[in-house]
C-alpha cells in the first residue's frame, strides 16, 4: 500500500509540475488568443483521459488475471516517453497529438488505487483508499510549486524533461519495492469480459457511485485551463502568475489530501451518504463565493475549502463503490470506476475551455451547479452504513 502511494505521489508531481502551466506554454509556442489558449488547453488536457476511458475496464480485467504491477510499469513508462517528447513540440495540436498517444497506456494512478484496496480487509478499505489518494494529492501539492520555480529558471519547455525523470523515479521504486498480491482463481473468473461488465453494472448503488465520481471529477480538474488567466484578471502581475497559480492548486492539493485522510476518520461512525452530501454541498458554496467577490483572498480559501470538500467526498464514493465489488472482478470494477473518473477528467478541461472562452466566471458557476446535482441524488438514493462499522460492507441503492 505503502509503495504504491509513494509511487503515486511521485508521478503526480511530474505531471503537475508543468500540466498547470500548459495554458503559458501554448501562448510561447506562439499562440495569442486568450480563447483559443483555452480551447487549446482543454483540449490537450482532456485528449489522454478520453482514450483511457476506452481502455480502463479492459486493462482492469487483464489485471485481475495477471496482476496491476505490469500494467502500472506499461503507464509509466508510456509518461516517460510522451513527456519527454512534449519538450520538443513546436505548435499546440502536437501536444494533443502526443496526450491522445498516452491515454492508450495511462492510467496508472486508479491502479494503485485499486492495489491498496485489494491489500487490506475491508474495513480498513476507508483508510487505504484514503492513504494512496493522499499521495495523489501530495504529489500536485508539490509540483506546482517546483514547476512555478523551475520554470524561470529552465523555461517551460525543458520543464517537461523534469517531468519525465520523476515518472522514471516512480517506476523504479514499483519495480523494486511493490509485490502483486496472489491472483485469484475461480470459476468465476472464468467469465468472459461482458459478463462481468454486466454484473458490476448491475450491483446495487453501483452506477449511482459512477456518476458522483464522474461528477466530483469533472469538478476537481475544471480549473487547468481558467486558474492561471484568472489569476491574471484579480490583479496579479504577469511575472508573478506562474507562482502565483502554482501556490493555488498546491493549497487544493494539500486540502485535498488531508480530506482524502479525513473521510476515513467520518466514515466510522457516519453514513457515507452524509459525509458525500456535506462534501459535495460545501465545495458549491465555496464555488459561489469566488463569483460573488474574486478577490486573491478569497479565491485562495475557496480553492482550500474545495480540495478539502472534494477530497472528503472522492474517498467516500469510492469506499462505498470498493466494498460492492466480488474479489474476482476487484481491478475489473476498479478499472470501470476509472472510467468514470477519466471521463470527468476529459469532458472537464474541454468544456472549461470552451466556456472559459466566454467568461471565466462561468466555470465556477458551472461547477458549484453540478456539485449542487451531486449532492441531491446522493442524499435521495444513496443508502450506506457508516464504513467502519462492524456490521459489515456498506449497502447503496439507486
Amino acid at each position: 500500500m505503502l509503495a504504491a502511494a509513494a509511487a503515486g505521489c511521485i508521478g503526480f508531481t511530474g505531471f503537475t509540475l508543468v500540466m498547470p502551466f500548459l495554458p503559458l506554454y501554448i501562448a510561447e509556442l506562439g499562440t495569442t488568443d486568450v480563447g483559443e489558449i483555452a480551447m487549446w488547453t482543454g483540449l490537450t488536457l482532456g485528449a489522454t483521459p478520453t482514450v483511457t476511458a476506452i481502455s480502463a475496464p479492459l486493462w482492469g480485467r487483464v489485471g485481475d488475471k495477471y496482476g496491476s504491477k505490469l500494467l502500472v510499469i506499461r503507464s509509466l513508462t508510456a509518461f516517460i516517453l510522451t513527456k519527454a517528447g512534449m519538450a520538443f513540440v513546436t505548435a499546440p495540436w502536437q501536444l494533443f497529438a502526443l496526450r491522445a498517444l498516452l491515454g492508450v497506456f495511462a492510467g496508472y494512478g486508479a491502479l494503485t488505487i485499486s492495489m491498496a484496496a485489494q491489500s487490506v480487509p475491508r474495513d480498513r478499505m476507508a483508510r487505504a483508499i484514503g492513504t494512496v489518494q493522499t499521495g495523489h494529492r501530495l504529489g500536485p501539492a508539490i509540483g506546482p510549486v517546483i514547476g512555478g520555480l523551475l520554470a524561470p529558471l529552465v523555461g517551460l519547455r525543458n520543464s517537461f524533461l523534469f517531468a519525465a525523470g520523476f515518472y522514471a523515479v516512480a517506476m523504479v521504486l514499483i519495480l523494486i519495492v511493490y509485490k502483486d498480491p496472489p491472483v485469484v482463481r475461480s470459476p468465476q473468473a472464468r467469465r468472459d469480459g461482458w459478463a462481468v461488465f454486466a454484473h458490476l453494472l448491475r450491483l446495487p448503488g453501483f452506477v449511482l457511485a459512477l456518476f458522483v465520481i464522474f461528477g466530483l471529477q469533472t469538478v476537481d480538474r475544471s480549473f487547468g485551463p481558467v486558474l492561471p488567466l484568472f489569476v491574471a484578471q484579480v490583479g496579479v502581475e504577469p511575472s508573478r502568475i506562474p507562482i502565483v497559480s502554482g501556490v493555488l492548486f498546491s493549497l487544493a492539493a494539500v486540502s485535498a489530501a488531508f480530506g482524502s485522510q479525513l473521510a476515513a476518520r467520518l466514515l466510522k461512525d457516519r453514513r457515507a451518504k452524509d459525509v458525500i452530501v456535506a462534501g459535495a454541498a460545501t465545495a458549491a458554496v465555496a464555488l459561489a463565493a469566488i463569483v460573488m467577490a474574486p478577490a486573491l483572498w478569497l479565491v485562495a480559501a475557496s480553492m482550500a475549502a474545495v480540495g478539502l470538500a472534494i477530497g472528503v467526498a472522492t474517498t467516500s464514493i469510492y469506499s462505498v463503490a470498493g466494498a460492492l465489488l466480488p474479489a474476482d472482478a476487484h481491478a475489473t470494477g476498479f478499472g470501470i470506476m476509472t472510467t468514470a473518473s477519466l471521463m470527468g477528467l476529459a469532458v472537464s478541461p474541454v468544456v472549461a475551455g470552451f466556456i472559459g472562452g466566454s467568461g471565466l466566471r462561468i466555470v465556477f458557476v458551472a461547477d458549484a451547479a453540478l456539485l449542487v446535482i451531486v449532492a441531491v441524488l446522493v442524499a435521495r438514493y444513496l443508502r450506506s452504513a457508516p464504513i467502519g462499522d462492524a456490521t459489515g460492507a456498506p449497502v447503496a441503492g439507486s
